[in-house]
Parts: C-alpha cells; structure tokens; sequence
C-alpha cells in the first residue's frame, strides 16, 4: 500500500526525531505539515479540469440577468434626461413617459388598445405556428412535399410580407382579416424555415435504428421525429413571436381605428412624442415577456439537453 501513497506522506525520518523505543515509526504517524498534503497529479488534474471549465463556459447564470441590460438602457436615458442632454420636444423623459402612461391607464385609452393589439398578435401567431408546423412536416418527411412546397416556401421568405401588404388589401380589405394574415405570413415563415430545417438534419442512424426495431410511422413520428424537431421548433417560435410584434406595428399604422400602432400613429399627428415612447415600451414590453416565456417552455421541455446557455 505504501508504494501508491504520496511521497509527502512517507517523509524519512532526520536525527533527532526518532520514537522512544529509536523508531521513526512515530515520527511517521505525524500529519505532513500544511502545504506538503495531496500534492500529486490525482489531485491536481480536477481541480485544472475545473478551472478550465470556468475558463472556456460563458460564467455562472444570474436570475433575471437578462434585465440588467434593458435596466441599464432605462438608467443611461433617465441620466441624460437629468442633465438636460434630450430635448423633451423630441425624446421625453422617463419622468413624462411614466406620468403619460398613468393617464392613458387611468383614462382606459391604453388597456383597450393593448387588448386588441394582443388580440391581433395572438390570432396571427398562432395561424402562423400551426401553418408553418403543418407545412414543414409535409416537406420535410415526405420527398413529394418537399418538391411541391419547399421552392414556393422559399421564394416567399424572399419576399418581405410588407411588400405583399398592398396585394393583401386588394384581396382581403383593410380590416381585421388582413391584419392577422400578414401577422400570420411573417410567423408561419419562420416556423417552417427553422422545424424543416431541424426535421432534415435528424441524423439518418436514428432513422435506421428505428427501421432495425420495426417502428411504425406514428412510433418513428413520436420517438424520433419530435424529439429531433423540437430544438429547431422553438428556435422559429422565438422568432415567430418576434415576427407577430413586428406585423403587428405594421398593420395598426395602416388604416387602423384601434391598437398601440394606432394610439402611436395619432400621436405622431400631434408631435406627442410621450405617447409615442410609452406605445413603444408597450410593444418592448409583450416582446421581452413573450420570448422569457418561450425560454421557460423550451427550457422545461429540453430539459434533457445540456447546453452552454445552462
């Protein structure tokens, strides 16, 4: 046993330090002064392995770290407020913004706006998810869709949905009709670009073994497909969801009677650049909580992944 112990454990003994009987078998039963413990490569290499860890990951996740950005922003725009560095005739202040606000609360102005503003984003994204899911499955399992509705798919994500808008109008009018289409396009877009693309690039073995273990159609579906699909799936819904906020702002500054895009629109008639910031944080605001949630469900759902994002 001896020979596998450290040398600093097995220290010879000096003059003068022998046990009452002339061993140095006493001497030997002595802790090893500090410093001079576990000192061999065993012990060393975790320890490096972690360091270099730390070194190589992107650092250790804060709770809600994600705002320290959007705080800072607010922080660096009330301080030039202050010191008089924006003109309030071009760019209020957080001061005027937040006494804006409360009055639009209170008078019921912004609720009822962002009621259907949400509305509208709602209905869109959620046309738009189901016809790009439904879409990127009949392409990318099957060879004959992906010959019908892959060149056509792509020729439209080479076409902005703004560009369509006055085509849309033609055939759809201008009301509520069209706005959800367009909302729809740009997300159902996107859907199908990123679920396509992660259904594709399932690794054929997989499909093999599956083949090997007799699986039908809805086991592969089940056990091989959505699995594989699901990173790409959130990855378009992400973007989806930006995708609606976007059409959104569009399509209520088009011939609209209601919404933020709307409110934004009138008061940019009567230079009231307060409302026009506070429509703005609005949309900032549904944005940010829409993509925390889609990371929560996709955290929860990928729970089985480990990733640099933790």
């Amino acid at each position: 046993m001896t020979e596998l112990l450290p040398k600093a454990h097995l220290a010879e003994p000096t003059a003068g330090t022998a046990g009452p009987n002339g061993s140095p078998d006493s001497h030997r039963s002595q802790n090893p002064p500090p410093g001079q413990g576990l000192q061999g490569p065993a012990s060393a290499t975790p320890t490096t392995a972690r360091a270099t860890r730390r070194r190589l990951g992107p650092g250790r996740s804060l709770p809600f770290g994600r705002l320290i950005g959007p705080v800072l922003v607010v922080a660096v725009w009330w301080g030039a407020s202050a010191v008089g560095l924006l003109d309030p005739r071009i760019l209020s202040g957080p001061g005027a913004v937040v006494s804006t606000a409360t009055d639009l609360i209170q008078s019921g102005r912004l609720q009822d706006n962002v009621l259907i503003s949400l509305q509208r984003a709602g209905l869109g994204l959620f046309f738009g998810v189901a016809a790009g899911v439904i879409l990127a499955v009949a392409a990318g399992l099957s060879r004959t869709g992906e010959y019908l509705l892959d060149g056509p798919l792509q020729i439209k994500r080479a076409i902005p949905s703004l560009a369509m808008l006055p085509l849309l109008i033609l055939w759809l009018g201008i009301g509520e009709q069209m706005k959800v289409t367009v909302i729809a396009l740009g997300v159902a877009v996107n859907m199908y670009i990123n679920t396509y693309s992660s259904l594709t690039g399932i690794d054929s073995r997989y499909v093999e073994l599956a083949e090997g273990l007799d699986l039908s159609r809805p086991q592969f579906i089940r056990k091989v497909v959505v699995p594989g699909s699901l990173p790409g799936f959130f990855v378009g819904l992400r973007l989806g969801v930006t995708a609606s906020w976007l059409g959104l702002i569009v399509v209520e500054q088009i011939n609209a009677t209601s919404g933020i895009g709307y409110m934004m629109f009138q008061a940019q008639q009567y230079a009231q650049s307060d409302v026009i910031i506070v429509g703005l944080v609005a949309y900032g605001i549904f944005g940010f909580a829409s993509d925390a949630a889609v990371r929560a469900i996709e955290r929860r759902a990928l729970s089985w992944r480990r990733t640099l994002a933790g």
